[in-house]
């Protein structure tokens, strides 16, 4: 492709991009995320093969762990009560285990996968391990399971966090197989200042979601009380080589080597060749799926084995908690729109002021999230609407509709806390009652402080609300004489009803927010953010 070609590719690219997150306006959807996992501190898991799916319709023959017989429970506990979960004995990513500070940690693996595969293990980088297992062997990096043997990984969870867990052995290859996992530590302990569990968090408190669920792990990340959060998410970020996957399938299916394998594993021939160099992935996963599949329900039957989503979603004000790992070879540059995320710890380490660490931290506020290969990291977002420049809510002193009178006393951050049980808690009161359009439709000259699009060429659809605006009939109350609104209403939204913002998740990196080249796809997910009265639930 010339320069000129390629460069007209990128800016459409980029044009795209904008015009789906501009504004993004959207009707609520109803399929969110949390941190699934299954709880300890005990645990039996497997390394077996399966299919995994693909949107471009493919199935692509891979590697995990996954549960041998039932788990000891699931997490978090709301999620028993609403759906039904499940482990099975191959997933990717791998079971997520959820313990709590100061247990000791026991995983017996057994070895599943095709003997010309060989030896596996697991890796818990952060952890002094010890090992056992009469199935086992010493590997370079761990003891290891042999094909059909297994072996027991025993460790103290010493501090709080996330962190990755994967295959410690021939990782080029069974890594990008999907042989990997989180494991996350829950503190021990509620600091001083966080909210309890189940205790109806202050900020979930408005009419119509009094009685919304509590879907968080804990009430901290940390042992500290600036590491408080209202929401969880938990993002696994890798990648896949089609090539390598099918280069495996044909040689464990290869019936010269399964005929040499029914001597023993150790006969000659019983083992595989599979090259991991040059690498070209074409596939870029969340927690196991692409764009748009991520964003379907956790544990949906039509994915046997990739469990987890990835789909936030929150209220404004709200602290969310997003634990992401590196999964895979690449470092991926991913951007949440709509805020900086706040990095609270990484592995495990939280990073707090050297002055005052009792009471302050000092992690970096970051644009682009980076996604090391094999490192964790906590970090806080949130969203308010500061910094759009017009009320967010669609307040209008001349309607006659009560919501759009409420009014907004800023705190000494500015920001409306002191009526928690408001619609429009946490509203950035400067912008109150500022109109999105303070003149006729595009005249930004005339002192608007927005040029809304073109209506016939802006994103439509169930992602399109209709309205710059969240809440109910918003559309409809804030339009005044000065200025109009697009034209609301889709057959997923009609402007009298909720109206929230969609704001993009993806990686920087163009080629990765497509799947097998093709865009949209790929690390690309929406944070959702909807108003107070709308109920939130992370079951599905």
């Amino acid at each position: 492709m010339s320069a000129t070609k390629m460069k007209k590719a990128i800016s459409k690219t980029r044009l795209l991009l904008a015009a789906m997150v501009a504004v993004a306006l959207l009707h609520p959807a109803t399929t969110h995320a949390a941190a699934p996992g299954i709880t300890g501190p005990t645990f039996n898991l497997t390394a077996q093969s399966a299919f995994i799916t693909q949107p471009d319709g493919s199935m692509v023959y891979s590697w995990g762990y996954g549960c041998d017989g039932a788990p000891g429970g699931y997490a978090p506990a709301a999620f028993t009560a609403v759906t039904s979960p499940f482990c099975n004995p191959m997933q990717v990513p791998g079971p997520t285990l959820i313990v709590t500070e100061g247990q000791t940690v026991t995983v017996t693996l057994r070895n599943g996968l095709p003997t010309s595969a060989g030896n596996t293990s697991i890796l818990f980088p952060g952890f002094n391990v010890t090992t056992s297992g009469s199935g086992s062997v010493a590997g370079l990096l761990t003891q290891e399971a042999v094909p059909g043997g297994t072996v027991t990984y025993t460790f103290t969870a010493s501090t709080p966090g996330t962190r990755a867990y994967y295959s410690g052995t021939q990782g080029d290859l069974q890594v990008e197989m999907g042989l990997y996992g989180a494991i996350i530590v829950l503190p021990s302990g509620n600091p001083s200042g966080c909210t309890a569990l189940n205790s109806v968090p202050a900020h979930y408190v408005a009419p119509g979601n009094t009685a919304e669920v509590d879907f968080r792990l804990a009430a901290a990340a940390y042992d500290h009380a600036k590491s408080c959060y209202d929401r969880e998410y938990l993002f696994q970020f890798s990648e896949m080589d089609p090539d390598i996957h099918n280069q495996a399938l044909a040689q464990v299916s290869d019936p010269i080597r399964i005929a040499a394998c029914a001597s023993g594993a150790s006969t000659q021939g019983c083992s595989l060749e599979v090259p991991t160099e040059p690498y070209h992935p074409a596939y870029f996963l969340i927690n196991g799926r692409s764009m748009p599949d991520d964003m379907d329900p956790n544990y949906a039957f039509e994915y046997p084995h990739q469990p987890y989503n990835g789909n936030p979603h929150m209220h404004p004000g709200e602290q969310v908690l997003l634990r992401v790992i590196g999964q895979g070879r690449w470092q991926h540059p991913f951007h949440e729109h709509g805020n900086h995320v706040r990095i609270l710890g990484r592995d495990g380490n939280l990073i707090v002021s050297q002055t005052n660490p009792a009471t302050n931290l000092a992690g970096p506020l970051l644009f682009t999230t980076t996604t090391t290969p094999g490192q964790a990291f906590d970090g806080i977002f949130y969203w308010t609407a500061k910094g759009l420049n017009w009320d967010a809510y669609g307040h209008n002193p001349a309607s006659t509709d009560p919501l759009a009178k409420l009014p907004c006393n800023p705190d000494a951050n500015g920001y409306n806390t002191g009526a928690p049980t408001a619609l429009n808690y946490y509203e950035w009161c400067q912008d109150h009652n500022k109109p999105v359009q303070a003149a006729p439709f595009g005249d930004i000259a005339s002192g608007g402080p927005a040029t809304l699009p073109d209506a016939n060429i802006f994103t439509n659809g169930a992602w399109y609300g209709g309205s710059a605006y969240l809440g109910p009939n918003a559309t409809v109350r804030a339009t005044g004489p000065t200025g109009t609104t697009p034209p609301s209403g889709t057959i997923a939204n009609p402007p009298t009803t909720e109206a929230g913002f969609a704001f993009m998740w993806h990686s920087h990196n163009e080629r990765e927010i497509t799947t097998n080249n093709i865009f949209p796809g790929g690390m690309l997910m929406m944070m959702l953010v909807d108003s107070r009265e709308f109920v939130i639930d992370e079951s599905n």
